[in-house]
Order: structure tokens, then C-alpha cells, then sequence
């Protein structure tokens, strides 16, 4: 019998953290850097490489097809204010969950000494990105938001947001002219999507391979050849990490549910199995980013959402809904705190809220930027920014975590602005 696809990620999973940590207990790190973790690399280089034409493709094809401007601003509207909503929901489980079980109490003060240390370097190199961040203007994200060359933009998958807004800028113009003047260069748009698809379709080939690598070297990079290691930071930081999985999944099984049964019809059970091999795939790379290909392809064939919907709302999800990076800010802002004894009143906790939300839609959809954008919610609580020294270590795991949770919510917003629009087809759960 031929295994589908998310148990063949799964197995690369289990084989990648038996033979992570094989390889630190018998001192294997530079094997594992050399001809291992190249074909992880691998892997998220392709899934990189067809981000932005996947982006512009779907998305330029995607408004165009909604006819009329009314239609593109009825759906637009519905999945910006969806998006925010759960953020902020993310952002308050998040704080109760952190003010209830209270994990900074729990380090003590030779291993926060200790890793402060191990991370001085890094803690200041976070810092520093930050700060200039910080400096700009109030209005300085809307300005970021629109490219001066479009070239330019589409060079690097961090201004994926730009991407985004020249395709919807595009997408309006070609809606706003007659369609004998735009259907040849249209047309360019639509074959560019159905290639990119079907890349999509070549490089998941490799996902099992890519997944195995990603999780070797992860290992590896947090073991650094001394499994005790490991063991020494998970126990002293298990608390935290328990804190912040706790959040991630009521989020994750509560928040999203709850949505899908507001909007559609659609079982809950039939929505995790039609996403599982993005989850999987987002556990692996830890880019929402990277994963949006497989998304939008799980969305559109597995849970029947249309692809004018799917086009348009999960490209943009992908570079605006952080719901498990805002929640982990939250989490991890409040720990930092607790940990170096300092008290947040009410005032510091709703500010925690709206710079989260606020920061989660600039948030770049590549591995570990959440820390940058944590730096700037420390500074604004007036919280020591040397303090992301306490879970540096921890943050790579956590990170595989939150961006499962990121691309559920994208995936469960889909489905409730396709079943309001009118646009949710059957489920297929057969699909490979």
C-alpha cells in the first residue's frame, strides 16, 4: 500500500530525531553539518524559490478573478478583521496562560546567570536589529509596504509583504480594465500559477529527505555534540516551554474550531487531516513562508476552498497572521520578566497585547524573526532586551511549534471566508 504523504513526513521526523541524537551522543556534529543538513537546506531553498512567483501568481490571478471591486473589498475586509481578531485572541491565552502558571519563578539564578552568558552575543546582535526597527516612524509600516522597485522587493522573501502589495495593486488595475485588453497578460499570470503548482508538486517528492535533514541539524545545533546539554537547558526551561505549548494549543484546537464551526459546516477532524502535511511541513521549516506553497495546494484540493479565495487570503495570511508568534511573544515577554523579578500592572500587559498584534503583521514568515519583534515589545514594557538570552536556547523548538500554529489559523480563516463567500466545495481527503 503506497503511504501518503504526511506519514512519509512523519517517518523523516521520527528518523531525523533518532539519528539526532545518535549522532550527539557519539559526537557527530560536523558529519551531520557537512552531509546531512545540506539537503535540509535544500529543501527549504525550493520552497523559498517558488514563494514570491507563487505569491504574485496566485494573488494577481486571485483579485483579478473577483470581477469587481465591491467583491474584492467584501473579502478583503472580512479576512483582515478575521486575522486580527484571532491575533489578539492568541495574544490574551497567551498572557493568561503565562500569569496563571508563572514558569520565570521557576529558574534558578546560576542557570539565568548561565545563559545570559551563553548568549551574550547573540542577545546583542537581536538587540541592535531592533533598536533600528524601533526608531521609525509610526507610519513607517505603511511606507515599508510599498516598494519603490518591484525587482527589488521581489529579490528577498523578507519583503514578501511588498510582493503582496504590488500583486493586489496589479490585481485591481487588470480588474478595472476591459477583459479583451488584459486576457493575453492575464493568461501570463494563470500559467504561471498552474506551473508553480506543480513544482510544488516535484518538490514535496523530496519533503521526507528535506524533513529528516531539518530535524538532524537541529538537534545537532541545540546538542553541539553534548546530549546533556540538551537535558540540562530542556529542565531548566521546561516550564516555559510547557507554558508556551499550552497556549499554542488551545489556540490551535480551541480558537480555530470554534471558528470553523461560526462560519461552515465543515468536521473538525476532516480540517486537521486535510492540513496535516502543511502542519508537518511548517514543524519542519518553521517558515509559514516556505510552507504556503503545500498550504494553498491542501486548502484548495484537500478542504474544497475555491482558489479565488485561497489565492487571496492565504498569501496574504502568510505575511500578516502570526498567531503563534504573537502568542509566543506574549508568553515569552511576561517569562522574561517574571525570571529577573520585575512586576507588569495591567497597563504593561495591554500594551503587551496591542504591540503584539501590531508587530505579528510585520513579522517577516521566516525562521526565528518573532525574536526581533520580541526585543521591541521588551523594550516597550520596559523590560531589559539582554533578558531573550533566557530562552535562545529553547527558541528554535518552540519556533517549529509556533509556525504550525500560524499556518492552521491561515488555513481555518480560508475556509470560513470561502464558506461565507459561498466558495467551499467537497473535502478530498485522498489526496497524496
Amino acid at each position: 500500500m503506497k503511504l501518503k504523504l504526511h506519514w512519509k513526513i512523519i517517518i523523516g521526523m521520527v528518523l531525523g530525531l533518532i539519528y539526532g541524537i545518535i549522532a550527539a551522543m557519539n559526537g557527530w556534529g560536523v558529519f551531520t553539518s557537512d552531509w546531512i543538513a545540506p539537503f535540509g537546506k535544500i529543501f527549504i531553498n525550493l520552497l523559498k524559490l517558488i514563494a514570491i512567483p507563487l505569491v504574485l501568481g496566485s494573488l494577481v490571478t486571485g483579485v483579478a478573478s473577483l470581477s469587481d471591486l465591491k467583491k474584492l473589498s467584501r473579502i478583503g475586509g472580512k479576512t483582515i478583521t478575521i486575522y486580527i481578531t484571532t491575533t489578539a485572541i492568541a495574544v490574551t491565552i497567551g498572557l493568561i496562560v503565562v500569569n496563571f502558571a508563572r514558569p520565570g519563578d521557576n529558574i534558578p539564578a546560576e542557570m539565568r546567570t548561565k545563559l545570559q552568558q551563553t548568549y551574550q552575543q547573540d542577545v546583542a546582535a537581536r538587540a541592535s536589529t531592533a533598536e533600528s526597527v524601533k526608531e521609525r516612524g509610526p507610519l513607517q509600516p505603511m511606507v515599508d509596504m510599498v516598494p519603490s522597485n518591484f525587482f527589488g522587493s521581489a529579490a528577498s522573501n523578507r519583503n514578501m509583504l511588498q510582493v503582496v502589495f504590488f500583486a493586489i495593486f496589479l490585481g485591481v488595475a487588470i480588474v478595472q480594465l476591459p477583459a479583451k485588453q488584459t486576457k493575453v497578460f492575464l493568461g501570463f499570470f494563470e500559467g504561471l500559477n498552474e506551473v508553480i503548482i506543480k513544482m510544488v508538486d516535484n518538490i514535496m517528492f523530496m519533503a521526507p529527505y528535506g524533513v529528516f535533514a531539518l530535524i538532524a541539524d537541529t538537534i545537532n545545533i541545540i546538542a553541539k555534540d553534548n546530549l546533556a546539554q540538551v537535558v540540562e537547558l530542556l529542565s531548566a526551561l521546561g516550564f516555559y516551554c510547557i507554558t508556551v505549548i499550552v497556549g499554542l494549543l488551545i489556540q490551535t484546537v480551541v480558537t480555530y474550531p470554534t471558528l470553523l464551526k461560526i462560519f461552515t459546516k465543515m468536521s473538525i477532524s476532516d480540517f486537521f487531516k486535510g492540513i496535516a502535511p502543511a502542519q508537518l511541513l511548517a514543524f519542519s521549516t518553521s517558515s509559514s513562508g516556505a510552507t504556503l506553497p503545500v498550504t494553498m495546494e491542501r486548502c484548495e484540493q484537500n478542504l474544497g476552498v475555491s482558489e479565488e479565495v485561497s489565492s487571496f487570503v492565504l498569501p496574504l495570511g502568510a505575511t500578516i497572521n502570526m498567531d503563534g508568534t504573537a502568542l509566543y511573544q506574549a508568553v515569552a515577554a511576561v517569562f522574561i520578566s517574571q525570571a529577573l523579578g520585575l512586576s507588569l500592572d495591567l497597563g504593561d500587559q495591554l500594551t503587551i497585547i496591542l504591540t503584539a498584534v501590531l508587530a505579528s503583521i510585520g513579522t517577516a514568515a521566516v525562521p526565528g524573526a518573532g525574536i526581533i519583534m520580541l526585543v521591541i515589545i521588551l523594550e516597550a514594557i520596559d523590560v531589559p532586551s539582554a533578558g531573550i538570552a533566557l530562552i535562545l536556547g529553547v527558541d528554535r523548538i518552540l519556533d517549529m511549534l509556533r509556525t504550525v500554529t500560524n499556518i492552521t489559523g491561515d488555513s481555518s480563516v480560508a475556509v470560513s471566508v470561502a464558506a461565507t463567500e459561498g466558495q467551499l466545495g467537497e473535502i478530498n481527503l485522498k489526496v497524496d
